[in-house]
């Protein structure tokens, strides 16, 4: 069932979207060559519990064991956070992050450059992220869940970059996961119709390669099978008579 939020509900996963923007305003400055990605993570976790009444979402969550899933290159999601994992130069990076805070979670990843990158991986972050805000731009009454991922993959695919189909974004509050899924594939005017109060996590997972993917030994970590770079841009996003409302901006 999908849990339309009141406006009141709304605000406060905006004040938990707050935290979370400045948290990856906090991280950026870190995301240098040499530092690992436990560093990263334990850098998330502070800043966070700094907040009175907030704590990482993903802690624990199914058994998670850091407070951020760190990705790096080939990475698609949910890559460990880990003292050996040290950040080069030339290096992607995704760090996923979800904020609890007030009752209801919010949900933002972002990749990001170390060092020097190349042009190519420069162009896919680029796609990727203009693939997200074309999904966003179609969270508006009257439109389906199937207009949003419509929206993605047309900017995707015009690059010649594969959306990954194994992976969805989705609903989001009071739990981390509610429906509905939203892929970011789709076909206009097809699944939910867009309601007022709808919250969702729509996050494009976009490789420079094919679609498919093998998750590692780790059972968590999730890559592109094809050895290929991967890039990954989330918000979270409500729906209002107004139009697309992002909770997870400053």
């Amino acid at each position: 069932m999908i849990q339309l939020k009141s406006p009141r509900e709304l605000e406060t996963m905006a004040a938990g979207g707050r935290i979370l923007a400045a948290t990856h305003q906090h991280i950026k400055p870190a995301l240098l060559p040499g530092a690992s990605t436990l560093d990263i993570d334990k850098m998330v976790e502070a800043f966070i519990r700094s907040h009175a009444g907030a704590t990482p979402s993903f802690k624990g969550l199914y058994g998670f064991p850091g407070s951020a899933c760190i990705s790096l290159n080939e990475e698609i999601v949910h890559g460990i956070p880990s003292a050996k994992r040290i950040l080069k130069s030339g290096d992607i990076i995704t760090v996923d992050i979800g904020v609890y805070y007030g009752g209801f979670h919010t949900d933002s990843a972002w990749t990001y450059a170390v060092g020097q990158i190349t042009p190519e991986a420069q162009r896919l972050m680029d796609v990727t992220e203009q693939s997200l805000y074309a999904a966003i731009k179609e969270c508006k009454l009257g439109n389906h869940i199937g207009d949003l991922g419509a929206a993605c993959s047309a900017v995707v695919e015009k690059a010649g970059y594969s959306v990954v189909k194994d992976l969805v974004g989705h609903g989001v509050g009071a739990v981390m996961h509610e429906e509905p899924q939203v892929p970011n594939y789709g076909k206009p005017k097809r699944g939910p119709r867009l309601q007022v109060g709808m919250t969702l996590a729509i996050e494009p997972m976009v490789n420079a390669g094919g679609p498919a993917t093998k998750t590692l030994a780790d059972k968590w970590t999730i890559v592109t099978l094809d050895g290929a770079l991967s890039a990954h841009f989330e918000h979270t996003v409500a729906i209002t008579a107004d139009g697309p409302r992002i909770l997870t901006t400053l």
